[in-house]
């Protein structure tokens, strides 16, 4: 079994940060942020707001730069090994924005596969996390899109993934329930049809918080 622990996610390169500011509209978002001050009784013209437009259209283009990415790219570099145990990098820290109210949620995917005949670089799992938190989002589909990748970009025979995050959503909003966590989990293959694979992949991603 090989085991990884990563508790950040890799930051998209230069290039990536690059492509999401040129197909941006920053001029829109500008013009859209101000109006949304003005609506909400604010003077976009005092001291401390005229460059508010501004900055939140690069935030805007930084957090939704997963829009103008292709993830499976990150799943063409793979290597041939007759490996055929589990490989799992629990810990991969991200945040994306809810697509229901536009506010961040952010925490840990934790993913596991069973090659079949072929194995990633640890870094991709992370960039694919990457790439995929950053757009408008909700964390069940966000889910479902890791292990999907994984199951038909790389033909692994299984695929686990689990995600825990906090919505601010829910805790700054609405119901306000700071440290809630949501759990999301996607199973494909021998982990969703196999039983005792299932909870061997579980136990190597929760079994330390049980000692």
């Amino acid at each position: 079994m090989n085991t990884e622990q990563n508790s950040c996610g890799s930051e998209a390169g230069p290039d990536s940060a690059a492509a999401a500011h040129r197909h941006v509209d920053h001029a829109r978002i500008q013009k859209a942020v101000r109006e949304i001050l003005l609506a909400v009784g604010e003077d976009p013209d005092r001291e401390g707001l005229l460059e508010t437009p501004a900055r939140v259209a690069r935030m805007y283009a930084e957090l939704f730069s997963g829009l103008h990415e292709d993830p499976r790219v990150h799943l063409r570099q793979a290597f041939t090994e007759k490996y055929d145990e589990i490989v799992l990098v629990r810990d991969i820290a991200f945040n994306s924005v809810c697509e229901h109210h536009l506010l961040p949620f952010m925490g840990h995917a934790h993913i596991g596969y069973l090659p079949h005949g072929r194995v990633l670089g640890l870094s991709k799992l992370a960039r694919v996390v990457e790439s995929l938190s950053h757009r408008p989002q909700v964390q069940e589909r966000m889910t479902e899109q890791i292990a999907d990748l994984l199951v038909h970009d790389l033909g692994a025979k299984g695929v686990a993934v689990v995600v825990e995050a906090s919505h601010t959503c829910m805790t700054v909003r609405g119901v306000r329930k700071p440290g809630s966590v949501c759990v999301t989990s996607a199973m494909k293959g021998i982990f969703r049809s196999n039983v005792s694979s299932r909870a061997e992949v579980m136990s190597l991603m929760f079994g330390s918080r049980q000692r």
